[in-house]
């Protein structure tokens, strides 16, 4: 469920009109609604209650600091990738001790900003990162909590672009590597092994999969108290998919039962990363209409907003619901609505059968809470768009819009042009 809604032919975030919005800060931008992002952070939360467990979001999904400060006030942690997400969680709130941080390429100042705040936990994916946080913790005379992020081989179903649990894919260490990586780390003495960590992809519709993945990391988990090396927390990633189209996810519900149903022990912390599942649907892209074009060939509805603020459509084919902020009895039409970017594969929606449009009304891209905003760039030299969270019947700007001087900050003519 998520708290966007018509009113009367207007499109509402909780109890504010989207168009109220628009008149005070402009078009393009993000909107969120508070209560959906609540919401949908307990429905996971509590899903796995009886269980030890932390529920870390995944930062990349979305990384505004009053996004992370809602989530730290609901108890959640944060599941980082880079130094960056590591300092916007301790900015908003998130006590260190619930901060996970993964990802295949991470950089010796960022293990070195991670070891002096003290996280809770690394999830190491090669052999030679092993040996650089060993290195990295005894220079700076601390012990690194970790976890190998297995890779299982098993197929999440999903986009070949988000799948990350394949034996081709970059990420992790081969399940059947494991056991001699796991020996070789609890050799080291600057390194504490606290976990195993697996995440399989993204944008999944079907529980089978994680149950799969989890059937084989216990079969490690086994392997690895046998040799005597003690497993505390299981991360078993992110990964639960929602509702752009027709996609039918399970509930987090759903998902917590058959994990449970899968348990072997109650002496492991379960750790989950969900990103998408909590912010996907609390957030929509609302753009004005530039101009209306219709060709020989098709309808197009030209939009102030472009693949830099939403990169999935052109990225991944991804479809978003689109809608108009006001309705009308209009007829529906087959368009494409693209922005101004000067490249064809900016779009939002190709052959679309929709309301038609007029210049300068208003359309809400659904779905667009998660790898919205944290994927955006500059592209054509477009200042990123503001954030907007509603609460109730109040609304507040968490990212003032960027001007054409934020475009240059950092930069520099040398003194011989």
């Amino acid at each position: 469920m998520h708290h966007f809604h018509y009113i009367e032919k207007e499109l509402y975030c909780e109890e504010v009109p989207v168009s109220d919005v628009a008149l005070e800060v402009g078009t393009p931008f993000y909107l969120y609604s508070h209560a959906t992002l609540r919401q949908h952070f307990r429905a996971v939360d509590h899903a796995f209650d009886g269980l030890k467990h932390l529920t870390c979001f995944s930062v990349k999904a979305n990384s505004n600091i009053a996004i992370l400060r809602l989530f730290a006030l609901e108890g959640g942690g944060m599941d980082i990738v880079s130094g960056g997400e590591l300092y916007r969680s301790l900015k908003a709130g998130v006590a260190p001790n619930k901060i996970v941080y993964s990802g295949v390429g991470k950089q010796t100042e960022d293990l070195e900003y991670a070891l002096r705040s003290d996280i809770l936990m690394f999830n190491v994916e090669s052999p030679l990162e092993i040996l650089k946080l060993n290195e990295i913790s005894g220079r700076l005379s601390r012990k690194a909590r970790i976890a190998i992020r297995v890779n299982p081989d098993v197929d999440p179903k999903t986009h070949p672009y988000i799948s990350t649990g394949l034996r081709e894919n970059k990420f992790g260490i081969d399940i059947n590597d494991a056991l001699e990586q796991y020996t070789l780390a609890a050799s080291l003495e600057n390194l504490e092994i606290s976990g195993v960590s697996c995440h399989i992809g993204s944008q999944l519709t079907q529980v089978s999969p994680f149950v799969d993945a989890l059937g084989k990391l216990y079969g490690l988990i086994g392997e690895l108290e046998s040799k005597g090396i003690k497993i505390n927390y299981l991360d078993l990633g992110g990964g639960l998919g929602i509702t752009y189209d027709t996609e039918e996810p399970p509930h987090p519900r759903e998902y917590a039962a058959a994990i449970k149903a899968e348990l072997q022990t109650e002496d492991l912390t379960l750790i989950l990363e969900p990103g998408r599942v909590i912010m996907g649907n609390g957030g929509i892209l609302v753009t004005k209409v530039l101009y209306t074009k219709p060709t020989r060939e098709k309808t197009f509805f030209v939009v102030d907003a472009a693949m830099n603020d939403l990169m999935r459509p052109a990225l991944y084919d991804s479809y978003h619901m689109i809608q108009p902020v006001k309705t009308s009895d209009r007829e529906k039409i087959k368009a494409d609505v693209v922005g101004p970017i000067c490249e064809s594969s900016d779009f939002f929606a190709k052959g679309r059968e929709m309301e038609s449009c007029r210049q300068g009304e208003l359309l809400a891209i659904m779905s667009a809470g998660a790898y919205g905003f944290s994927m955006a760039s500059n592209y054509n030299s477009r200042p990123r768009a503001c954030e907007v969270m509603v609460k109730g019947d109040r609304f507040y700007t968490i990212r003032e819009r960027e001007t054409f001087e934020d475009l240059i900050k950092g930069e520099t003519i040398p003194d011989f042009l």
